[in-house]
Formats: C-alpha cells, structure tokens, sequence
C-alpha cells in the first residue's frame, strides 16, 4: 500500500490539536499499561497497523508481557487480565463501535465499579484520541517503518 498522504504537513493545525489531546491523556489518571491496553484494542478494531506496531512497541517498554499482548484480542477468554482491564476494554470496544453499541447500558453498569467518573472520562478521552488517530492513519495509509 501506498501512503495517500502526510496529515501531519498537509494539517499542522488538526495534528497540533491531536497532539495536545495526547498531552491532556499523558496527565490523565489513567496508567500508562492501561493506556497502551486500551490503544492497541481500538486499533486491533480498526484495522490499524501503524499504530498497533507503535503501541504494541510501546506496551513493551512499560513491562507489558508478550502473552498478553498476543491475546488481547480475545481478552474475554483469557485469564490474563484484571477485572478492571476487561471493564476497560470493554468500554473501549463499545465506544469504538458505537455505531453499531451505542454503548449499552450493560458496558455503563461494567465499567462504573472498577473506575471514578472522572477515570471514566479519562478512558473515554483516550479511546476518542486512539480512534481518531486510527481514522487518520488508515484513510492516509500511513506504515509502520
């Protein structure tokens, strides 16, 4: 595949103001394995593979395990995780998918136990920035080096 085009030359402005999202999300209360957790998730649903390869790469340098990181896919059937990580990703796929979620009830009642409402919104914020930098790097075609 061919790159369409670099967003960050032809929109400085729109990649200025992703990149200050990020810095809101880097301050924010939710942690850094979680962060990149919930990153590689949306960008598994999304098809991404610059930002799996960036984000996996990531995970690793924060002491993620190569065995989670091989199974977050199918985070329901492995018992790898915490119940706070599953409460995490599943808000992450639901919100990820809201067209066709709309994010249920039953994924709001999940996830409540397990974060504060300003770690709710924290998560949601991340999730909004990953999946907006998944739209961009798979309409532009942008690779992994």
């Amino acid at each position: 595949m061919q790159p369409r085009l670099d967003f960050y030359k032809a929109s400085p402005s729109g990649t200025r103001a992703m990149i200050s999202l990020e810095e809101t999300i880097s301050k924010s209360t939710i942690d850094k394995p979680l962060a990149e957790l919930v990153r590689i998730r949306a960008s598994q649903l999304n098809g991404c593979a610059f930002c799996l390869d960036m984000h996996v790469t990531d995970a690793r340098k924060h002491g993620e395990t190569e065995r989670r990181l091989a199974t977050v896919a199918a985070w329901r059937e492995a018992p790898f995780f915490t119940e706070r990580e599953r409460a995490a990703l599943e808000w992450t796929e639901s919100v990820t998918l809201v067209a066709q979620t709309r994010v249920p009830d039953e994924v709001w009642e999940a996830v409540k136990p397990h974060f504060t409402e300003q770690e709710i919104g924290d998560l949601t914020l991340l999730i909004i920035a990953i999946n907006g930098w998944n739209r961009i790097a798979v309409s532009f075609r942008k690779m992994p080096e």
